[in-house]
């Protein structure tokens, strides 16, 4: 290693070197002689000692404490190239910042892929499992974050959903008699646990299920799904009358595709939850219709449905028409031309009575009465079969 000149004459500035020069030049900052490498060679980095650029610029003189310090000890070298020479070990630590001047991030990339700034070095693996793991942790943070996000988002779309919004305006559809849009807007809610939207859905799937345009496969399966959004609707609010009335009505549907004896099997149980919903709100036109259907249902039972309930029933259930006609006429008292159904019934027991003046005042209502559903249509159409009859 050459040593520096003592006359202050050789301090003035040396003409900036050419681009290629850079090496020597850095040799010569820190007073380091760097030899002529064989073309093709690795560059050898010069040693961490670093000297700040002014004094590289103007180097000071040599004091004598300087001159009669000790050597300092070398430390272990490692070999970068057969041209290169020993380095010390330690240069792998300030190597980045001294070959890689565009900045620290620049430097620890190469260190993690194995660069130009070193490789098969102890330090790059440390640094790259360094790396890795805050990709990691990184990667980690955003995802919670997302998550934190997705949540938020469905906790603000449940704040604003209103229950009382979702029903005033189901309640505004059915009064349309628009019986699919209806459906759509319910079967939304098929998972909630509010008794007054599940035995809406209820109705509102049987209402789909006696739509001519619907399938019998179709139907079939709405049937079934009406009587489990009335069962859930029961198990969520036992004190709720509709949710007692839907399922006496969804339990009968049933029947229908299970055969008579089940349908049979099931009477008392359906009335039973009738009874109930009459307790809970004894001005509920609809129910007393449903409990003279019922009586209507066993007094014009035929003989072989009556032996198959005796074998079911220790005592069968029995009725008669003027029982059915005094609950048709109690749901009428209760709320006047309530429903088409509950008129065409009032003129089909005073024809079972013999009442044909009766008859045909009711069946005519019933004919005349607006038609908004499906199930109206199909009563028009079989009052006026029955009023050509008489």
């Amino acid at each position: 290693m050459g040593q520096r000149s003592l006359d202050p004459r050789s301090w003035q500035r040396a003409p900036r070197p050419p681009a290629a020069a850079g090496p020597q030049l850095r040799g010569r900052l820190h007073g380091e002689a760097v030899g002529q490498q064989p073309p093709g060679a690795l560059p050898c980095r010069p040693s961490p000692a670093r000297v700040p650029l002014h004094e590289a610029e103007h180097p000071r003189a040599q004091s004598p404490r300087d001159a009669a310090a000790p050597a300092a000890r070398p430390g272990p070298t490692l070999t970068c190239s057969a041209a290169s020479g020993p380095r010390p070990a330690a240069a792998g630590l300030a190597r980045p910042f001294r070959r890689c001047p565009a900045g620290l991030g620049t430097a620890l990339r190469r260190e993690a892929t194995g660069g130009p700034c070193g490789r098969g070095r102890p330090g790059t693996q440390v640094l790259k499992k360094s790396l890795q793991r805050g990709v990691v942790l990184s990667t980690g943070s955003f995802l919670v974050y997302e998550a934190h996000k997705l949540i938020s988002g469905f906790a603000e779309v449940h704040a604003s959903f209103k229950v009382e919004d979702v029903i005033e305006q189901a309640d505004y559809l059915y009064g349309s008699g628009e019986t699919e849009k209806l459906y759509r807007l319910l079967v939304q809610h098929k998972n909630s646990d509010d008794a007054e939207l599940l035995w809406r859905l209820a109705r509102s799937s049987r209402d789909l299920a006696q739509l001519g345009s619907t399938s019998a496969e179709e139907k079939k399966q709405l049937t079934y799904d009406s009587l489990e959004y009335a069962k859930k609707a029961l198990e969520k609010n036992e004190s709720n009358f509709a949710a007692h009335k839907w399922y006496g009505i969804c339990l009968s549907d049933v029947g229908d595709y299970e055969g008579i004896k089940t349908k049979i099997g099931n009477a008392i149980i359906i009335k039973e939850h009738f009874q109930r919903a009459i307790e809970l709100n004894p001005k509920d036109a609809t129910t007393i219709h449903l409990i003279g259907i019922w009586c209507y249902s066993f007094a014009e039972m035929p003989w072989y449905q009556r032996k198959i309930a005796a074998t079911l029933f220790a005592t069968p259930p029995t009725s008669t028409f003027q029982e059915a006609l005094r609950y048709f006429h109690m749901a009428e008292e209760a709320d006047p031309n309530f429903y088409s159904k509950n008129l065409l019934f009032l003129g089909k027991t005073y024809l079972k009575l013999n009442n044909k003046k009766m008859a045909l005042l009711w069946l005519s209502k019933a004919k005349e009465y607006p038609a908004q559903t499906e199930e109206d249509k199909q009563v028009q159409k079989e009052a006026l079969e029955l009023l050509n009859s008489i």
